[in-house]
């Protein structure tokens, strides 16, 4: 291993030597407040020498309620220097997910900052936790940012080791109660310094802060490595100024998960029917025009580097940005082994489809029973006040089930065909594995979010929800759109998977209706669950439309 260095120590480094380069962009009321990393380091040395007024024991439990924001940052690190440990909860958490992970954690004081429906987000909280407000209007807490950081900032470079607990990150989860999983600073930097050599990551790099600071995924890619390479962050004001602060960034790395690469996709569609695109895109001068144009609408011109992670972006997608120079490179890895596992960095065009290799230092292997495992310095060091579910999720040679099914081809490439856990019987006794199914159905446009399922079926259905442009079309055309896909994907599977029937759903599946996890991944057993009545119905139409 390298020799370690924390995320502290790289601070004291570019607040010293860089003091005047802008680090933070935070957009209020759409103009940007810049943070240099001088002034960050003042405003996490106050958050520091606030927590330690407190006279909070060593290692106590600080949680951060929040959207991403300058603070959110702000906030970790102050966390670190004053010797705590941070517990983030997703800003879209229901109020059983935030009692749970307060009291399981026994938190002792929480941040609370930009929250949709805030009244109904903060109603949980209960009464008898200490809370600081962020720096935004509207955030009900005991203690507002003002008061809390009108303090004399802490002085000197106060570091911590490399086994010290960090961070307990409470998974989202498709089942049961969330679980903690704790990471060291040497865990979950490891991942975020090493990230930086295979991604070519360095201070000239600009990126965005979306994707949910709870998640793995952005606290390592973005965030902790943002403190390794010295990269500049700009964060996202709301949903309606995405586009607006992208375009402001204009970052040279892009990372998204499936659902949004697949609603970028339906935003150029909306402008550009298919048809028309093809056309333009067959024509050699005027190609290249086009994809440019369509790059800097989304102010992803300047973007070196593509990335998609959290669960399996469909080949198809991938293939239609790569028409117009955008290459998704897809990565994977998940909370227990700190988002590092692999990356398809550099994009590899006969390797679409796969997850890529595994990042230096990480062992990947399959197991007989075809799931993928892996050890490396990264992977947790357990699941928080729950030891027998640690012992669970590690092999007795030190590698971590990952609960992902999938192969490996000669050149160490990994695809995953599916979950352990989403694999199905259906009445006749066969297996179907429904991830496959589901990247062959979403080939089509008009559909936007699939799930297969069919437990207790002779024969497994497509449940699913029409991109916002198809429901302007006919039912028939809609029908003869449908029925082809079938036709497409029964042709290509084997006879116990091939599907019955299709059910169009009318809503569409969001974090709000508890469908999607906060990294907008479908809530299978849920949506199985609430559905069991359409799904078991017979339904005499192989395209039934649900109202």
């Amino acid at each position: 291993m390298t020799e370690f260095k924390s995320p502290l120590a790289m601070l004291y480094y570019w607040e010293s030597q860089h003091a005047n380069d802008v680090y933070l962009r935070q957009p209020i009321n759409g103009v940007i407040k810049n943070f240099t990393w001088a002034e960050f380091g003042q405003e996490v040395r106050k958050v520091a020498a606030g927590l330690q007024a407190l006279n909070l024991p060593k290692g106590s439990r600080i949680c951060i309620f929040s959207k991403n924001c300058a603070e959110w940052f702000i906030t970790d690190l102050g966390i670190m220097m004053a010797g705590h440990v941070s517990v983030p909860i997703f800003a879209t958490a229901g109020g059983e997910t935030v009692n749970y992970v307060l009291e399981h954690a026994d938190v002792q004081l929480m941040f609370v900052g930009k929250l949709d429906k805030m009244e109904k987000a903060v109603a949980p909280i209960p009464d008898s936790m200490a809370t600081v407000s962020f720096p935004y209007e509207g955030i009900p807490a005991k203690t507002s940012w003002a008061d809390f950081t009108n303090v004399e900032p802490m002085v000197g470079t106060p570091d911590i080791q490399q086994d010290d607990l960090m961070t307990i990150i409470y998974t989202s989860g498709s089942t049961g109660q969330p679980k903690g999983v704790m990471h060291s600073f040497g865990t979950i930097n490891w991942a975020a310094s090493s990230c930086l050599t295979q991604l070519h990551c360095n201070s000239s790099d600009r990126v965005m802060s979306y994707l949910p600071l709870a998640h793995i995924t952005e606290r390592v890619i973005i965030e902790l490595a943002s403190l390794y390479s010295g990269m500049q962050v700009t964060f996202v004001e709301s949903l309606d100024t995405f586009n607006h602060d992208v375009c402001g960034a204009q970052p040279t790395l892009f990372v998204s998960v499936p659902r949004l690469w697949t609603k970028f996709q339906m935003g150029v569609l909306s402008k550009i029917p298919q048809n028309k695109l093809n056309i333009l895109l067959s024509i050699p001068i005027v190609k290249g025009i086009i994809a440019k144009k369509i790059r800097n609408k989304m102010g992803i011109n300047q973007a070196r580097l593509f990335a998609s992670g959290s669960a399996p972006l469909a080949p198809s997608v991938i293939r239609w940005f790569e028409k117009l120079g955008v290459n998704i490179c897809e990565g994977w890895g998940m909370t227990e082994n700190a988002a590092f596992g692999t990356s398809a960095v550099p994009f590899r065009t006969d390797k679409v489809g796969t997850i890529g290799q595994a990042y230096d230092g990480v062992d990947i292997r399959i197991s007989d029973e075809g799931e993928i495992q892996v050890k490396a310095p990264c992977v947790m060091l357990g699941y928080y006040l729950e030891p027998e579910q640690t012992a669970e999720t590690m092999t007795d040679d030190g590698y971590l089930r990952t609960g992902d099914k999938g192969e490996m081809d000669n050149e160490g490439f990994v695809k995953i065909t599916g979950r352990l856990k989403e694999i199905f019987k259906t009445s006749k006794g066969k297996y179907v594995v429904p991830a496959p199914i589901e990247s062959i159905i979403v080939e089509n446009t008009n559909i936007e979010q699939v799930c297969v399922t069919g437990g207790d079926l002779p024969q497994p259905v497509a449940l699913m929800v029409l991109s916002e442009d198809a429901q302007h079309l006919s039912k028939h055309e809609l029908k003869a759109s449908l029925l082809h896909t079938m036709e497409h994907v029964n042709k290509k599977v084997e006879s116990h998977m091939k599907l019955d029937h299709f059910i169009v759903m009318s809503e569409e599946w969001t974090i709000d209706n508890e469908l999607l996890t906060p990294t907008l991944k479908v809530k299978r057993h849920v949506l199985e669950e609430r559905f069991k009545d359409v799904i078991l119905a017979e339904h005499s139409s192989t395209v039934t439309f649900i109202d």
